[in-house]
């Protein structure tokens, strides 16, 4: 086993591997910003942040009509919610190599790309076309999930906590308004494929708005040697475990959940504007509560609180999914989304971590693509248990086990054993 030292996500240790794990790379670092580049650039992480969700959510809102439209059979509806995890968790483990080869800013630029072509290919009204270009948009997200922390980190190092609520605001803002207004848009374009691709623009307005900051980093760059951190040796670590397990949880419940809400509404008799409605209810309720969870979770001692908070949430919007008779879908829509208010906690650790930008790149590629992978069998198998079942208690009590696994990991987290070996103050 590689020698390490503690890691905390509060001082930003990491799991530091021996030279045996560790080798370096001629790469670029850019030279300190101008007070307007720093500007620009935040509105760049806006621009991303609007975007990183919305291709998800408008679809989700989007698949009851797209079956029927499309034609397409149980197993493509089962696929299809699971594309973007499994985009997320492949695409993701590239994200090292590419920064190291084109460095952060233009990594991000290509993801950009790829996220506005894919969203545009599937305005063709046709199944094929539908995968493929949720496919290509998928794999650009994927770079962007695990590049953004990294990105955060070495441009905003001194203001992590405020950055990544930005970022995770404007995320969660974009999958509200996706939400919304997909279905209503789709009728006004009198396509569903039609509603899917009008984002793609998002995309191309994301992309143009980060160039300047690529611009800025390929002309003041100068040239250093980096070290390049291997990312397995993190999950020899009790912290490095349990960050890629809390990740991997809250992914699974997440997107099950924004993947099959809307529909599960539908098929128990809500209109597909209702539903979409009650999904943005779900949306809007998760941008205030990632940035008072956030806010809670970053004074000293009150993390476990905040992740107990959203975690128990997640569980008990589980149970009245179940019970409570779809008229009162309020109250699951307000419950599901207070839970994915953990998001922005677990972004910030990963922000936070290591001792530089290519640390904070390996320990959120790990654990975002082994968390998404495994996340994917989350949508999925809800797709699979409800054609097997004709219903959604099954799958939906199943899901609660997950919600309890990850109440769990929040606790092991928080533990006076963790923070006795990282130094992190807990409850």
């Amino acid at each position: 086993m590689a020698a390490t030292t503690p890691y905390t996500p509060t001082t930003g240790n990491i799991p530091q591997t021996a030279p045996a794990n560790v080798a370096t790379a001629h790469t670029v670092k850019a030279v300190p910003k101008t007070r307007v580049v720093a500007v620009v650039g935040i509105i760049a992480v806006v621009l991303i942040g609007l975007n990183l969700r919305a291709g998800i959510t408008s679809s989700a809102a989007l698949f009851h009509e797209l079956q029927q439209v499309l034609g397409y059979g149980a197993l493509v509806a089962s696929i299809l919610p699971s594309i973007p995890l499994l985009c997320f968790a492949v695409a993701g483990l590239g994200t090292s190599w590419l920064t190291r080869r084109v460095g952060v800013e233009k990594a991000i630029a290509i993801a950009l790309a790829l996220l506005a072509g894919g969203l545009l290919v599937r305005g063709v009204p046709f199944t094929g076309a539908l995968l493929g270009g949720t496919v290509l948009a998928m794999s650009g997200l994927a770079v962007c999930n695990v590049a953004m922390p990294s990105f955060i980190r070495e441009h905003y190092s001194d203001r992590t906590s405020m950055m990544t609520g930005v970022y995770t605001f404007t995320m969660s803002g974009g999958a509200t308004f996706a939400a919304a207004v997909s279905v209503p848009l789709a009728q006004q374009l009198g396509s569903p494929s039609l509603g899917l691709a009008a984002w793609g623009l998002l995309g191309v307005a994301a992309l143009l708005g980060f160039l300047p900051v690529v611009l800025h980093s390929h002309r003041n760059a100068t040239k250093t040697d980096r070290a390049r951190v291997s990312m397995w040796p993190l999950l020899r670590t009790r912290l490095g475990i349990l960050i890629t397990a809390i990740f991997t949880f809250q992914a699974f419940l997440a997107y099950a959940v924004m993947s099959w809400f809307a529909y599960i509404l539908t098929s128990q008799g809500l209109s597909a504007s209702e539903s979409g409605l009650q999904f943005g209810v779900m949306q809007l309720v998760s941008v205030a509560a990632g940035m008072i969870l956030l806010a809670f979770g970053s004074r000293p001692g009150m993390l476990r609180p905040a992740l107990y908070l959203a975690s128990s949430a997640t569980l008990v919007a589980i149970a009245t999914m179940i019970w409570l008779p779809t008229s009162l879908a309020v109250v699951p829509a307000v419950l599901f989304g207070f839970g994915l208010g953990i998001f922005p906690l677990v972004l910030v650790i990963i922000s936070r971590s290591g001792r530089s930008t290519a640390e904070t790149t390996a320990l959120s590629t790990i654990a975002q693509s082994l968390g998404y992978l495994i996340a994917a069998v989350g949508p999925f198998g809800m797709g699979l248990l409800h054609s097997a079942t004709g219903g959604w208690v099954l799958p939906l009590s199943l899901l609660s086990i997950v919600a309890v696994a990850l109440m769990v990991t929040c606790h092991l987290l928080t533990s006076k054993r963790t923070a006795s070996k990282t130094g992190q103050r807990t409850a």
